[in-house]
Parts: structure tokens; C-alpha cells; sequence
């Protein structure tokens, strides 16, 4: 049976799950929901959803260097309990994070924290490609808002796929393990470092403030 979008959406606005969990969980059920709903709570993932407005205030800044110290990344998860931040599964999950931040430098932690004027300038782009490429005008809005969304989900950490399961998202093994410590988790924070970024601009920049200067002397 295909599973459309607006079944995962319905579900999802159910239970709180992931949409990956909620896709799988109807295509184990032949897209039956009510039976979906079963097997989300049975895991453990629709009762994850209910913990996430409780207060994360504990947890761990974690440090993570990459690439024989090329890339690092400096990031704070949030757990209800400091007995939970010392928690292996915790550590391990918080260390998985960083380095698919690492591998991936996401923009965001979430979506709403994007930059809007970046996402409108993208918006921008994307029309004036499709106007170029000669798309009909009917379907150059659809085109465009599949595009911004596909922007957001590569520049967001939670909407990215995870590096070591690309079956499922950051945001996914984040609901995974609530659900199984029974806290809720919270990725607050990060920065990410890369040896030598920016160095070439600001090369680029005095060379050509040099060269401007050289000009009016």
C-alpha cells in the first residue's frame, strides 16, 4: 500500500513522532492508523513525544575534534537529570550528534532558528531559476516551495538525515532515546570549527584593500 504525506502528517499530528517513525510505523500496519498508533506507543516513540515540554536544564557541553584536528565542534545537550547526562547511552548519543555535525555543518539546530532573510534569498534564487529554465507559471510556486523546503531540511541538524542510519533523522534517534531513558533530551547549542575558514577572504579582502591603496597613492 502507498503511504502518502498527508497520512504521515495525521499521524504524526497524533502522536508527536518523527515523521520517519510515523511513516515506518504505517507501513508496518498496511496504513492502517489506529493500528500505527499501537505500534508507535509499543516502541516507545509516542509516549517520547509527551515528555518534550518538560524542562532540560542538566546535561553535557561535549567536545569533539575530527579529521586529525581539522574540524571540531563544540555542542550542549540537554537532559531533565544530571543522572541522566552520565548516562552511557546519553554520552553516546550526544558524541553520535557531534559527529554527524562534524560531517555535515548543518545551519540550525531547528528550523525556526534559520535565518528567514537567507531562506527568502534562497526563495529568490530558486524562482528566477525556474522562470529561466521556462517553467510554467502554474507550477513554478510548487516548484519553488519543494525547493526551500528541500533547503531546510539540509541546512536544519534535526531535519537532516543521520550520517550513520540515513533511514532516519537526527531528530528521529534524539525521539528514540527519550523514549527509551525516559527524560526528555534537547540539542540546545553548537558551534562548529573548521581549521582555516575564513583565512582566504580575509586574504582576498587586504590583497584588495592593498591593491586600492596602491591606486590612490
Amino acid at each position: 500500500m502507498s503511504i502518502s504525506a498527508a497520512m504521515v502528517k495525521d499521524l504524526r499530528q497524533r502522536t508527536g513522532a518523527g515523521m520517519m517513525d510515523c511513516k515506518k510505523a504505517l507501513t508496518e500496519n498496511e496504513g492502517d492508523v489506529e493500528k500505527a498508533v499501537d505500534w508507535l506507543r509499543q516502541k516507545g516513540i509516542a509516549k517520547a513525544a509527551g515528555k518534550a515540554a518538560r524542562i532540560a536544564s542538566e546535561g553535557v557541553v561535549h567536545a569533539y575534534i575530527h579529521a586529525g584536528g581539522k574540524i571540531g565542534v563544540l555542542i550542549e545537550v540537554n537532559s531533565e537529570t544530571d543522572f541522566t547526562a552520565r548516562n552511557e547511552q546519553f554520552q553516546a548519543l550526544v558524541k553520535d550528534i557531534a559527529m554527524h555535525i562534524a560531517a555535515t555543518n548543518p545551519a540550525a539546530v531547528r528550523r525556526e532558528e534559520l535565518d528567514q532573510a537567507k531562506i527568502e534569498k534562497e526563495r529568490e534564487i530558486y524562482k528566477a531559476q525556474a522562470l529561466e529554465e521556462g517553467k510554467p507559471e502554474k507550477i513554478i510556486d510548487k516548484i519553488v516551495d519543494g525547493k526551500v523546503e528541500k533547503f531546510i531540511k539540509e541546512s536544519c541538524l534535526l531535519d537532516q538525515p543521520f550520517v550513520k542510519d540515513t533511514e532516519k533523522t537526527v531528530g528521529d534517534i534524539v525521539t528514540e532515546a527519550i523514549a527509551t531513558i525516559g527524560e526528555n533530551i534537547s540539542v540546545r547549542r553548537f558551534v562548529r570549527y573548521e581549521l582555516g575558514e575564513g583565512l582566504e577572504k580575509k586574504v582576498e579582502d587586504f590583497a584588495a584593500e592593498v591593491a586600492k591603496t596602491a591606486g590612490t597613492a
